[in-house]
């Protein structure tokens, strides 16, 4: 490991990557944020192989657009902004086959509740299945919202700076996209 790379910034680790292409630094920035991106992957895919799958295509992909980093926020929250839409863009793409994957556990879970009369543990799972679902139906962005703030647990001034929007612009698409999660719950 270059030695000269642990000492800087990871901002100042960025721009020296960008003006010099040295893959070694870029090993030494894989090295600060993989466990970050792969717990953001895992969290989109909950499969151990598919979130590093995903992990190697975001870094694979940052090598490339890593010049698109000016500076105007950290690094570690352009990286989060980064990483988010490539797993909501590959959420889209694989939405079919996700779909039936929920569909499929939701079935289970149903066969095991008749077998063992509604027990509460069954009944959680029963719920989580139906939220599962119906964060497979809703837009990929709304997703990403709504986990970011309850998943994640993220303020309403993190997700501002992740998503480079106001306040209020965040606040009114996490109340439209929990309105339509709601609505979507109920109908289930």
């Amino acid at each position: 490991m270059n030695t000269i790379a642990v000492k800087i910034t990871d901002e100042d680790l960025v721009f020296e990557i960008v003006r010099t292409n040295n893959t070694a630094l870029f090993a030494t920035l894989y090295d600060r944020f993989s466990t970050v991106v792969y717990n953001k992957c895992y969290s989109f895919s909950k499969n151990k192989q598919e979130a590093e799958d995903l992990m190697h295509d975001v870094f694979v992909r940052l090598f490339v657009k890593l010049k698109t980093f000016k500076g105007h926020s950290k690094f570690s929250t352009w990286l989060y902004s980064f990483t988010y839409n490539f797993c909501v863009n590959y959420v889209q793409r694989n939405s079919h086959k996700k779909k039936e994957k929920v569909t499929v556990v939701t079935d289970q879970i149903k066969e095991n509740d008749a077998v063992e009369a509604f027990e509460d543990t069954n009944l959680l799972e029963l719920k989580s299945a139906k939220l599962a679902k119906v964060l497979t139906l809703i837009d990929p962005s709304e997703k990403m919202i709504l986990l970011m703030k309850y998943q994640e647990e993220m303020s309403i001034k993190e997700i501002k700076g992740i998503l480079n929007i106001g306040e209020s612009a965040v606040k009114m698409q996490i109340k439209r996209a929990k309105a339509k999660a709601i609505n979507l719950y109920e109908d289930l």
